[in-house]
């Protein structure tokens, strides 16, 4: 029986206003990527993309770990865009073939007034095939259980990112800014 789980977060961040502007950190993905998770489980494959192996999930009886290729790039009003583009789930194989993980997000500057903060979400989503025993159990818990696993999978994420992104912009900013005294 194929099931369908799905995950959103949203973000709202206030940052502190340095001498350089957050647009300027946005436009290098790669630094908004290390702050999703230990930089010990993230590959860089390509310019712009990048390989997430996750931590280990307990799921009723089964461990799977995921693995997710995705593509980062920023655009021309700074806004990162983030979005799957292959996936694997180690530990149960023999389901590879029958699941489909997406996963995207944006995260944007925004300037008010008298602040500046980051503001965005993700969305997380997963189709599978889920052979017995979990046919067997009633699927509004199967679903309620995939769809809190996947929501805690970008809580932590999403909670890691707002903690990592502020102290890394701040001392690349802090770092930029001795750069062009320097200069």
């Amino acid at each position: 029986m194929y099931y369908l789980f799905t995950a959103s977060q949203s973000v709202k961040l206030a940052v502190s206003e340095q001498k350089v502007p957050i647009e300027r950190y946005l436009r290098q993905p790669q630094r908004i990527v290390r702050g999703m998770g230990d930089p010990s489980r993230i590959q860089q494959l390509g310019e712009d993309c990048y390989r997430l192996k996750m931590r280990p999930l307990k799921f009723f009886m089964l461990t799977i770990e995921p693995t997710v290729d995705m593509e980062i790039w920023a655009d021309a009003n700074g806004t990162i865009n983030l979005q799957s583009v292959g996936c694997e789930l180690r530990g149960i194989e023999t389901i590879n073939e029958h699941f489909q993980l997406e996963l995207s997000g944006t995260l944007q500057p925004v300037n008010g007034a008298k602040s500046s903060y980051l503001q965005g979400g993700a969305e997380l989503q997963l189709k599978i095939y889920l052979p017995p025993p979990f046919t067997m159990m009633p699927a509004a818990i199967v679903r309620s259980t995939g769809n809190s696993l996947l929501s805690s999978v970008l809580l932590r994420m999403k909670q890691k990112l707002m903690q990592q992104i502020l102290l890394d912009y701040e001392q690349w900013a802090g770092q930029q800014t001795k750069e062009l005294v320097a200069a």
